[in-house]
């Protein structure tokens, strides 16, 4: 693994996306890697589109996944000037007055453009940023990832620890900012919370909203856009200024709906090939 991702970052990132172009034709074409899962979620997520339409989605986005796969290679060895030119955040002072104020942030994202990207905050902000992430079965890839996630700065911080690590930071007075990717499907016996999503009747973690609440946490939206290949800018969205005056289920309803918006804006940046609707609402 190392020696491809050294390989991929001496390369100008041009040929890189050569790399990509092929690994889209191989993945696409060739593996049809989760094709019916991908083109089932967009059926379902656009009725109202024509399959044309749909089938121009469904290429953009394998066009999308593979430069993701080789942009989280290319940043294993990336230089701390050269991610913060690929990853502008346009508005930094929103999240860092708060932590000046004493406050920590609850981030909320989507996994939408480059996520693993997003890590590049930590060079953005003089406070701990825990990213929190669901430990992978593979040892290898456990490894690299933790690895890869943690270079910068950013603390990799296992769903299961979450909530006592934030607790006991809360109790030592150390503020900070956390981030949950909430667009994953919950564990069956997780679900508390059912919505509207893309259309579909959806289940939604709410580890987010409860941690936030419970910390009384100003919460905050990311919103990536792609600009180019290789290039991205995030925007922070005030969502609360104190979770804990919020109602049940607002947080995560207010994040959701605007994850729907952005992704309804631009959707071949979001990963259709998650099987985000395996659990089916229960029938009152």
């Amino acid at each position: 693994m190392k020696t491809l991702t050294w390989i991929l970052h001496i390369l100008p990132m041009r040929v890189n996306y050569i790399f990509s172009d092929f690994l889209y034709f191989i993945i696409y074409h060739i593996a049809r890697y989760r094709r019916k899962v991908v083109r089932k979620n967009l059926e379902n997520s656009f009725p109202t589109k024509t399959t044309i339409e749909r089938k121009t989605i469904e290429r953009k986005f394998y066009h999308h996944l593979c430069d993701v796969f080789i942009e989280t290679l290319y940043f294993d060895h990336i230089s701390r000037e050269e991610a913060k030119k690929r990853v502008k955040f346009l508005n930094p002072e929103l999240p860092n007055n708060y932590l000046e104020q004493g406050k920590s942030v609850v981030v909320f994202l989507g996994h939408y453009n480059n996520w693993e990207w997003l890590i590049t905050w930590a060079l953005y902000t003089k406070y701990p940023f825990y990213a929190i992430y669901k430990k992978l079965k593979s040892k290898t890839f456990e490894k690299f990832y933790y690895n890869l996630r943690s270079r910068l700065g950013t603390i990799p911080l296992e769903r299961a620890a979450t909530f006592r690590q934030l607790m006991s930071d809360s109790q030592h007075n150390i503020v900070n900012l956390s981030s949950f990717i909430f667009d994953q499907t919950p564990r069956i016996y997780e679900i508390h919370y059912w919505t509207k999503f893309l259309n579909q009747d959806s289940a939604v973690i709410m580890g987010g909203e409860k941690v936030a609440r419970k910390l009384s946490a100003v919460v905050l939206f990311a919103h990536m856009k792609k600009i180019k290949r290789g290039f991205y800018e995030t925007e922070y969205v005030l969502i609360t200024e104190n979770a804990g005056e919020a109602a049940k289920f607002e947080i995560t309803e207010k994040c959701t709906r605007y994850l729907e918006k952005v992704i309804m804006e631009k959707p071949e940046y979001w990963l259709w090939s998650h099987k985000r609707w395996k659990h089916k609402k229960p029938v009152n």
